[in-house]
């Protein structure tokens, strides 16, 4: 029998799975203010989905619809507007293999069950969460949007708060160290330093 699955119910199975985040540069580069204002114009340019000049709930709505779409044309494979049973169950395998190559190749790195972890369960990979916190901030003027201005307001204090020498440069030392105060806020065990 060639079961379907309804699109409510793709969406509702694919909330629990979890969504890798694919690092934006290399994690040991030095960052300028420069680097941080342009990434933060490139940022604000691709969570605009209306293009209208704010970041508002039509665009997390736009946004949302989007990856649902994407997600759901990879599951279609015949591309006939459903999600066959087998569809659905080589999905599933596939992802099985991946997770299972991820932890081989992490297990040979020595990282097995340690190491990074983005966006998992973590403050990052919550609903709302830590993003939704630095959205609420960026908001300065309380309209429920935010402006191309207050988010490279936001960005740019980011930048400045994490530069602790204030040599207009972030290392990826200082990055670690505004990542433990982060967790410190948030009442985490800040992380050990790498050299012990």
């Amino acid at each position: 029998m060639n079961k379907k699955i309804s699109l409510f119910t793709l969406a509702a199975a694919l909330v629990a799975v979890p969504v890798l985040a694919a690092p934006g540069a290399d994690g040991n580069a030095v960052q300028t203010r420069a680097d941080a204002q342009a990434r933060a114009t490139q940022m604000f340019a691709k969570m605009d989905a209306n293009k209208d000049g704010k970041l508002d709930a039509t665009d997390r709505t736009a946004q949302r619809a989007e990856r649902q779409a994407k997600i759901f044309a990879s599951l279609d494979a015949d591309g006939n507007g459903s999600i066959s049973k087998a569809e659905w169950d080589k999905h599933g395998a596939d992802r099985a293999a991946k997770r299972a190559e991820r932890g081989e190749k992490r297990a040979e790195a020595g990282e097995a069950g340690e190491g990074k972890r983005h966006g998992m369960r973590g403050g990052h990979g919550k609903r709302g969460g830590h993003h939704g916190m630095m959205m609420g901030k960026a908001d300065t003027d309380g309209d429920k949007a935010i402006s191309q201005a207050e988010f490279q307001t936001a960005a740019l204090a980011r930048f400045d708060a994490a530069d602790a020498n204030k040599d207009g440069q972030v290392t990826a030392e200082e990055r670690q160290a505004q990542r433990g105060a982060w967790r410190a806020k948030r009442g985490a065990a800040p992380a050990a330093p790498a050299n012990q």
